[in-house]
């Protein structure tokens, strides 16, 4: 298939570039894509939370007084859970919430999000995403041109200018082409990739 790139300035043609079909025209697979999302969220999870149970609080070798004769309830630690400074019931342990996830499964994820947004106009291809200099106005300009809001750029090496210009934009995501991921293709309504950026990842993809 062939999509149109776009001059990242003015938002004109700048000639077509022929794409895999095995890639970028594959089915919407909802199911795949759900779970490799939820892995890649659950990843992301510390999960370093601990509390401490009844065998982990200081005391309790001892019974805090006899069985009868006091007119007291039965004790027989200081580090039950119904006592102050006692252990907690059911204390939280450290947990690994990561999900397997097999590298096709993934890869197959990543093609079928491309290929659905190129199927609904969501990906747009650029020349290059770049800037002269650092000036957010210059970089809503671009974005103005291109008719895009809510979106990512997708470029084969950071460019510091383009990176520095986004961070006042909180709808304008900037990341590398080795570092995109399911959540961030899902995340935002349009893709902006540059033809360098678009020609690796259909390398890593194929």
């Amino acid at each position: 298939m062939e999509l149109q790139i776009q001059s990242f300035e003015s938002g004109s043609s700048a000639g077509n570039m022929t794409l895999s079909d095995a890639v970028f025209a594959c089915d919407y697979n909802e199911p795949l894509i759900h779970q490799v999302v939820t892995a890649h969220l659950a990843g992301a999870r510390s999960g370093t939370k601990k509390q401490k149970s009844r065998s982990d609080v200081r005391g309790g070798g001892e019974k805090p007084w006899r069985q009868k004769g006091l007119g007291r309830a039965r004790s027989g630690t200081n580090s039950s859970p119904i006592w102050r400074s006692g252990g907690a019931t059911f204390a939280a342990r450290p947990r690994d919430y990561s999900q397997k996830v097999n590298r096709k499964m993934y890869r197959a994820a990543i093609t079928s999000i491309l290929s659905e947004l190129v199927r609904q106009e969501r990906l747009l291809i650029v020349d290059d995403v770049a800037l002269n200099e650092a000036k957010t106005k210059q970089l809503v300009t671009n974005l103005k041109n291109l008719n895009v809001e809510n979106v990512l750029l997708v470029t084969e090496e950071i460019n510091e200018n383009v990176f520095l210009a986004s961070r006042n934009l909180h709808k304008v995501g900037v990341v590398d082409v080795e570092t995109i991921d399911p959540t961030l293709l899902i995340g935002f309504d349009h893709i902006v990739i540059s033809k360098e950026a678009m020609t690796r990842l259909e390398e890593r993809l194929k």
